[in-house]
């Protein structure tokens, strides 16, 4: 290898033989620290990482005389760097430090320099302990060891392929923007500082798990979240210690306070702009480290019917479309089993000539109103679950084309009727129109109890099954918040804003903060 006059000091990495390779026994173990034996800290990483083959040690030697040793540990899959880098940068300043080349660096010049000015760049830091050393190798940093010297110096050099942002795939929106959080959580959090510039924007970091040991951060806006919900929040959080967090979803189950509610108490979104918006609103967030998506809680009712795009349009559209989310909920919820007490126990309530349009196409059906639901409900639901599963090419294809064929095939060989199917393609379509599909699966679970009560009871079942629901609703919190509120206990302030969408200017409050905000100042009339 050739070297340039300012690597003269410095040799060529030479690798350890196959028997020094990351293949030792794990038997051999040293102690957490350091020590000023090189040999001691080559055999304590072989056996840390045993039978690790992408895991690469380099030897090392620099001084006039080359007489210094040192070696390199890194995985070879998380980085990327010339392994010659690493050791260059930490020594030039070395070298340059008041010693001529004609000067020897003994490894006293290294500690000497390391301890009184510590490491010149940036990205690295100085490690005394070898568990230090272990988790930096393992989160894609070089890590340098010295003889006689009972420290380290550990480079970030981590360079894994990452995707590249794009337009949110769960959250398409018409206007506004159309970027979305990616599996860097660094990333991720630079997206929503660089949006939300105040230096109340507080992030806090902690490291669940012995294996995996993925970073998750939960962030809040100072000043704006309540104390008592915050609080409440770090007390929840802090019980997740061993367990191994994959994915942010795994967060809810510590967060939310009802288990086994089939209603979602926190929001998933993978825009930064809601979640900016959510930040101003006094809510938490929380990401994990390789997801895309962040947590947002508490979670409200109503906020499962909002996206950020509403207040991208102006008011009388927005509102519109939020009504319509609304209606879509009561149908998908309702209709199934409104068609089955219709038509099973209060006929008398359908207008004549529709009845017997009802009563000519279910003419030869063999099976009752809530069989023919049943079966219905289940090809939909399949269908639905095979387009999610299947490539995207085909996946809609497929669904498609089976709603078609099945629902033909149904009414032909007189399964099903034709308001049957058109009942259950309705329910279908309202449940799609609902922004948050957490709360579509909801639905569809409640769907099927509500159909057996009105099979059984009629008109009376629905309602009884309705008030349960509802009661449901009214005990239900998320982090100590009533589930529903701005509607139960009413305030005024936000139930503008939560079931229509008022203008700015008319609002105390701002829909995307908790301060008081003035109200805008009336325009003088031009005489």
């Amino acid at each position: 290898m050739r070297r340039s006059p300012t690597d003269k000091n410095l040799s060529p990495p030479q690798p350890f033989p196959s028997s020094s390779k990351a293949g030792a026994s794990s038997e051999a173990m040293a102690s957490p620290a350091i020590s000023a034996c090189l040999e001691d800290n080559l055999r304590a990483i072989e056996g840390s990482f045993a039978d690790c083959k992408d895991l690469t040690i380099l030897h090392w030697n620099y001084g006039p005389e080359l007489e210094q040793t040192a070696f390199s540990v890194y995985f070879d899959t998380l980085t990327k760097i010339a392994p010659v880098n690493p050791l260059r940068e930490a020594l030039q300043n070395l070298v340059a430090h008041d010693l001529g080349p004609a000067r020897t660096v003994t490894v006293e010049d290294v500690k000497a320099f390391f301890d009184s000015h510590g490491v010149a760049s940036p990205s690295a830091e100085l490690i005394d302990d070898l568990d230090q050393a272990v988790s930096g190798i393992l989160d894609g940093k070089v890590v340098i060891f010295f003889s006689g010297w009972q420290k380290a110096i550990a480079y970030i050099a981590l360079d894994v392929e990452q995707r590249q942002a794009s337009e949110p795939i769960t959250e398409p929106t018409v206007q506004g923007p159309h970027v979305s959080f990616i599996e860097a959580l660094s990333r991720n959090i630079g997206v929503i500082r660089s949006l939300l510039k105040s230096p109340k924007l507080k992030f806090e970091f902690f490291t669940p798990g012995e294996e995996s040991r993925r970073t998750v951060c939960f962030g809040y806006l100072e000043g704006a979240v309540k104390p008592d919900i915050l609080a409440e929040f770090k007390q929840r959080i802090a019980c997740i210690d061993k367990e191994e967090i994959l994915e942010v979803s795994y967060l809810e189950e510590w967060i939310g306070d009802s288990r086994y509610s089939p209603f979602p108490l926190v929001r998933y979104t993978e825009r930064p702009d809601t979640v900016v918006a959510a930040l101003l609103d006094g809510k938490i967030i929380a990401m994990v480290n390789g997801s895309p998506s962040a947590l947002i809680c508490p979670g409200t009712f109503m906020e499962f019917f909002m996206t950020s795009e509403d207040y991208y349009y102006r008011t009388i559209f927005s509102s519109l479309i939020r009504l319509i989310r609304v209606a879509a909920f009561s149908i998908a919820l309702l209709l199934p089993s409104t068609y089955i007490a219709l038509s099973t126990f209060h006929s008398e309530l359908i207008p004549t000539v529709l009845l017997l349009a009802i009563l000519n196409t279910r003419e030869g059906i063999p099976f009752p109103a809530m069989m023919e639901a049943l079966i219905m409900e289940f090809f939909f639901e399949l269908l639905r679950e095979a387009g999610i599963r299947l490539p995207r090419p085909i996946g809609s294809a497929v669904s498609i084309v089976g709603a078609l064929v099945i629902g033909q095939a149904a009414i032909q060989s007189q399964i099903a009727s034709p308001v049957m199917v058109i009942v259950v393609a309705l329910t279908g379509i309202a449940s799609f129109a609902l922004p948050q599909y957490h709360m579509a699966i909801a639905i569809r679970i409640l769907r099927f109890p509500l159909m057996f009560l009105a099979a059984t009871f009629g008109g009376l079942g629905i309602m009884v099954g309705f008030i349960l629901i509802f009661l449901h609703l009214a005990t239900l919190r998320s982090l100590g918040q009533p589930y529903l509120a701005s509607l139960s206990p009413i305030d005024v302030g936000r139930l503008r804003d939560a079931i229509i969408v008022m203008p700015r200017r008319l609002m105390v409050h701002s829909p995307r903060s908790g301060h008081l905000r003035k109200k805008a100042p009336e325009r003088k009339k031009v005489p």
